[in-house]
């Protein structure tokens, strides 16, 4: 199923990989630059990658709304293997949506946690929980959404040299003890607000007809 998520979440992403502006902010943040101007690219490309995420998702929201009406009409029916193929799908699919969203808050909630250190000077109390949470999130979404997860590597690495710069080689053992914690609240905030947000746009599928056993992906990020 995952290769229909691919076909699902691949419109639009080819415009930004071929386009110029990628291509100069990339060539920008690579070649140096102030420490604030290559943040500043940072939270530009985290927020750009946020809004392919919730293209994607708005994209699985409809085709699993398709693939619901189908199951319903064929309950209607009495059609009870259509039916159970239609809502094998519609697990599927939400499997990734769920995986999707939780990827798009995080990368919401570490944009604007980046874009106010820099706004407010405590860029070092930062970062290394920034990092932290673009790591975790291209790792869930690199099997989702390939493109999306090849920008966040080169956005991750941009973010690692920063706490290398800010902290030192090695980073400070403060930055390095309070990431884990920091970054984790993140992901959990945006776990909390993914459920709701599952629960409000995809109904509930028919008692009875899900064969898909529900698996650890959809348990959040750890």
């Amino acid at each position: 199923m995952h290769n229909l998520g691919v076909t699902i979440l691949s419109n639009g992403f080819n415009d930004w990989n071929g386009s110029p502006l990628r291509t100069r902010i990339t060539s920008k943040i690579h070649r140096g630059g102030s420490l604030n101007e290559r943040l500043n690219e940072a939270v530009f490309r985290l927020q750009a990658q946020e809004n392919r995420l919730a293209g994607a998702a708005a994209r699985m929201q409809q085709h699993d709304k398709e693939m619901f009406d189908k199951c319903v009409r064929a309950q209607i029916a009495k059609d009870d293997a259509r039916a159970a193929m239609y809502a094998n799908n519609c697990a599927e699919i939400r499997k990734m949506a769920k995986i999707t969203l939780h990827c798009q808050l995080a990368l919401m909630q570490a944009s604007l946690r980046l874009q106010t250190a820099l706004e407010f000077g405590n860029i070092a109390s930062m970062m290394a929980p920034v990092a932290s949470v673009v790591k975790s999130v291209q790792r869930h979404v690199a099997g989702i959404i390939p493109e999306v997860g090849l920008e966040l590597t080169e956005i991750g690495e941009v973010l690692n040299s920063a706490v290398c710069e800010i902290g030192g080689p090695l980073g400070s053992d403060s930055v390095v003890q309070a990431s884990g914690e920091d970054a984790q609240k993140i992901l959990s905030e945006a776990n909390a607000l993914a459920e709701h947000r599952i629960q409000q746009h995809f109904p509930e599928l028919p008692i009875g007809q899900t064969l898909v056993p529900q698996k650890a992906t959809e348990q959040g990020f750890q």
